[in-house]
C-alpha cells in the first residue's frame, strides 16, 4: 500500500474514533478500555499522542522516560488524557489531515489507530469495522514484524485465517475468526480470543 493511501485510511479511522469519542458518556469514559491499566480515556490521550506526534519531540520524551517505551507511553496518554473528553475530540479532529508521525514506518502509525480504536470500542460494546484494505494492510505488517508489540513471535507456528476477508497467513494450528480479531489477538489482546475458533487459539492463549 502506498503511503498517500495509507495515510487516506490513517485519516479516515481518525476521523471515525473522534466521532464515536464525541458519543460517549462519562461512565464510559471511565470505563476500562483492552488497553491493561488505561481507561477509554487513557486510551484515548494515546491516540491522540500517537496523532500529534514528531521525531523531534520523540527523542525528547524517550530520553527523559529513560528510554523506557511503557513509561514514554504512559506518561503521554495520562497527560493528554488530562485536557477532558471534549479537547480530546477537537484535537483529534485536527489530525485528519496532518501527516507528521514518530521515527516509525507510516502502516505503523495506521496500526495504531485500527487497533487502538478497538481497544476503546470493543470493552464498551460499540461496533466499528475498518476497511479491508486497511486491515490486510495491517495484518501483514505485523505478522511480519516483532518491533515493540512482538506479533511475528506471538503468531510463530500458527495458521490464521480471517474468516471474513482474503487473508491467511502462517502453517500450523489454525485461528480463525474475523480479520480485526486477529489483529487483535497478533497484538497480544487476549479479550478477542473469545471471537477467535480453532486449535491454535489455546496455543496462542499461551503466548504473552
Amino acid at each position: 500500500m502506498k503511503s498517500e493511501e495509507t495515510w487516506q485510511y490513517i485519516h479516515s479511522e481518525r476521523a471515525e474514533m473522534a466521532d464515536t469519542l464525541s458519543t460517549l458518556s462519562p461512565d464510559q469514559w471511565a470505563a476500562s478500555s483492552w488497553c491493561d491499566g488505561w481507561s477509554v480515556q487513557d486510551t484515548a490521550g494515546h491516540i491522540l499522542a500517537a496523532a500529534e506526534q514528531t521525531p523531534a519531540n520523540f527523542y525528547k520524551e524517550m530520553i527523559s522516560a529513560g528510554f523506557k517505551f511503557n513509561v514514554f507511553a504512559d506518561r503521554a496518554a495520562k497527560r493528554l488524557a488530562a485536557i477532558g473528553p471534549d479537547e480530546l475530540v477537537r484535537r483529534l479532529r485536527a489530525r485528519t489531515t496532518t501527516t507528521n508521525h514518530p521515527p516509525a514506518p507510516v502502516i505503523a502509525m495506521l496500526g495504531e489507530i485500527v487497533v487502538h480504536g478497538e481497544d476503546v470500542r470493543r470493552p464498551l460494546g460499540l461496533q466499528h469495522r475498518a476497511p479491508e484494505a486497511a486491515l490486510i494492510a495491517v495484518a501483514d505488517n505485523y505478522k511480519r514484524s516483532n518491533l515493540l508489540i512482538g506479533a511475528k513471535r506471538r503468531i510463530a507456528g500458527l495458521r490464521l485465517r480471517a474468516i471474513d476477508a482474503d487473508w491467511v497467513s502462517g502453517d500450523g494450528p489454525e485461528v480463525a475468526g474475523a480479520l480485526s480479531s486477529l489483529v487483535l489477538a497478533m497484538t497480544g489482546r487476549k479479550a478477542a480470543h473469545a471471537d477467535l475458533t480453532g486449535e491454535g487459539v489455546a496455543v496462542l492463549g499461551t503466548r504473552a
